[in-house]
């Protein structure tokens, strides 16, 4: 397929899903990188082996595989024409994203009450990386959030249908990516 073709709505959206994933790409490359360093420095000497991942990260990880699953049910909803569940869908997806933001520093919580901290006399590098890892990819949530309210908003101004799905696209796309690289960092943390 030659990029160059096709009206020029077709090569605006093209560039914008291209955008879209050279971003995603360069996230990957990041926490790629913070996990690379958390295994290089898991042969410390001081290396916390008995820690176990808060209850509450468990919970945030089943918030947000359903988050995904709502917003997957929002995109089909504007597909087919029914604009009033979509809506319902999209700020259900919503909720459970501020849901996800919130049980994060409930497992934030969890790690201080057990006497570690990110920086200071009672910190760790172990749960240093933990506590950067899990921070940064909330930032990310929170950009998530921020797309999740525009397309909310758009979707409110009947923006989307079934032949202009692009809005809805981008923000699912970024969506799941986070979805998908929360459960890597669970499974990371707790398999590592």
């Amino acid at each position: 397929m030659d990029l160059t073709q096709g009206t020029q709505k077709e090569k605006n959206e093209r560039a914008k899903k291209m955008m879209l994933w050279f971003g995603i790409i360069s996230l990957l490359m990041g926490f790629a990188g913070w996990t690379s360093a958390f295994i290089v420095s898991s042969s410390r000497e001081d290396w916390l082996t008995d820690f176990r991942l808060p209850t509450a990260f468990t919970y945030s990880t089943a918030v947000i595989i359903l988050s995904s699953l709502t917003y997957i049910l929002a995109r089909r909803s504007v597909k087919n024409d029914a604009q009033k569940a979509a809506t319902g869908w999209l700020l259900g997806t919503l909720g459970l994203g501020i849901l996800f933001i919130a049980l994060q520093f409930t497992g934030f919580n969890e790690i201080i009450a057990q006497g570690y901290y990110f920086t200071g006399p009672t910190s760790n590098i172990t749960m240093s990386y933990i506590f950067l890892i899990a921070a940064v990819h909330i930032l990310h949530v929170v950009a998530g959030i921020i797309s999740l309210l525009v397309v909310t908003y758009n979707q409110m101004r009947g923006k989307y249908g079934a032949g202009e799905m692009l809005g809805i696209d981008l923000g699912a796309t970024f969506w799941h990516f986070l979805d998908l690289l929360w459960v890597y960092l669970v499974l990371f943390f707790y398999f590592f």
